[in-house]
């Protein structure tokens, strides 16, 4: 692709897989739709990965960004005027995150920008777009307590699905837990959740292992949770390349004797990747499963596979960017305006939005996202959703957040034990 910027046709981006992915200069991918009026169209920025390790959960992201804003034009655009997504492909390389960001922001002057994907990402962009005041959305599920005005979060938190996943497997299987975890912040953190949960309902944890998200062998942690027991292994890893560790641990004969729970498995695709002789049992805590049976869910994973055949699993990833743009759509035509900080105001207001995942409803103190959690296990290459939870909150009073009494704050709480 050249540097120069790529105008689509409106049936050439419907059907458009080619990302930028060469060199460190890249342009992005600009999606075009048919002419709303003489107003100029406002730019959506989307940086997600759609290559590298995390590629396989950045593609769903970005169709479903390129979903919402084709019906958004379909129905007259924001204000008038039809949205352009302008998306750069960050090829899972925090460099490129950081450099694309800048271009994003300072060059295409997006008026929003839904992005990053692990939460490493997310803390080398998001303040780059504090301080050129770009208005940020990160729907991913992540460890929690971000406090920043400029920035929605709409995934899910540990007080959202840890909280819940952990006392169902303790109840289920027994009280000693071994934990994985992927070595950077949302593996850390979500460790300390699942090590505070696991207590707090009358666990033990015999141990936390920490790995590189470039770990391939877990030969040697494998041993080592034979040698420990436990009842139950918590999983937080992370990436293409973790997927090895159920694939080893089923090879090792463990899968029948010792229970995993995770916070990540199905988010690359696993459940696509591995034979169900390496999956199946294995349960996992979202705020969405492709395999919800409510109009709203069929309708968008229908939409999705129609448009984009061949499109991998649609995860919590891919419909909290969904609601997550049609959130700043509400915002936008509420404010009348898409200045930052009038849309921030009326995404203040509380404002909800029904969408695949069910009822999201944003939460001025923490901007983040009052929504549904559930709780699934993986048999024959789809999700059993065993229990639901509705309308959860955000945060735990662990680690809060409360941009009403400090609205100048802008830190990440983390939990102390």
């Amino acid at each position: 692709m050249s540097n120069d910027r790529t105008n689509l046709t409106r049936r050439s981006f419907l059907r458009s897989t080619a990302l930028a992915t060469g060199g460190l200069i890249a342009a992005p991918m600009i999606m075009r739709h048919a002419a709303l009026g003489s107003e100029d169209p406002i730019l959506i920025g989307s940086l997600h990965d759609q290559s590298g390790p995390v590629g396989t959960s950045g593609v769903p992201m970005v169709r479903a960004l390129e979903l919402g804003i084709e019906e958004v034009n379909a129905a007259g655009g924001v204000l008038g005027r039809p949205l352009k997504l302008v998306h750069y492909d960050t090829q899972s390389n925090i460099q490129l995150y950081t450099q694309y960001a800048q271009q994003i922001a300072l060059k295409d002057k997006v008026a929003v920008i839904h992005g990053g994907i692990t939460s490493a990402s997310r803390e080398a962009i998001r303040p780059i777009f504090d301080r050129y005041k770009t208005l940020y959305f990160y729907n991913t599920l992540y460890e929690g307590g971000v406090c920043d005005r400029n920035i929605f979060c709409t995934g899910t938190t540990p007080a959202q699905t840890v909280e819940k996943l952990v006392p169902y497997s303790l109840e289920r299987w027994g009280k000693k837990v071994y934990i994985l975890a992927a070595d950077y912040n949302y593996g850390q953190i979500t460790a300390k959740w699942m090590e505070k949960y696991t207590r707090d309902n009358g666990g033990e944890v015999l141990a936390i292992d920490f790995f590189p998200l470039d770990v391939t062998n877990f030969g040697s942690t494998i041993s080592k949770i034979q040698q420990a027991k436990p009842d139950v292994v918590f999983s937080a890893l992370v990436g293409g390349n973790h997927t090895a560790f159920y694939r080893q641990w089923a090879a090792a004969g463990l899968k029948g004797s010792i229970p995993i729970s995770s916070t990540t498995f199905g988010l690359v695709n696993e459940l696509a990747a591995l034979e169900p002789s390496e999956s199946n049992g294995i349960v996992s805590g979202y705020g969405y499963y492709e395999e919800l049976k409510t109009d709203a869910s069929v309708k968008f994973v229908s939409a999705l596979k129609e448009k984009f055949p061949g499109i991998p699993y649609i995860s919590e990833l891919a419909a909290g960017t969904y609601e997550g743009f049609h959130l700043w759509v509400k915002a936008a035509q509420q404010a009348k305006s898409i200045d930052r900080m009038k849309v921030i105001e009326a995404l203040e207001t509380g404002l909800s939005f029904d969408g695949p995942t069910g009822k999201v409803t944003l939460d001025k103190a923490t901007h983040h996202s009052v929504r549904n959690a559930f709780l699934a296990e993986a048999k024959d290459k789809l999700w059993d959703v065993v229990a639901s939870y509705p309308d959860q909150k955000p945060s735990d009073t662990a680690a809060v957040c409360d941009l009403v009494k400090n609205p100048n704050d802008n830190k990440q709480y983390v939990i102390s034990l």
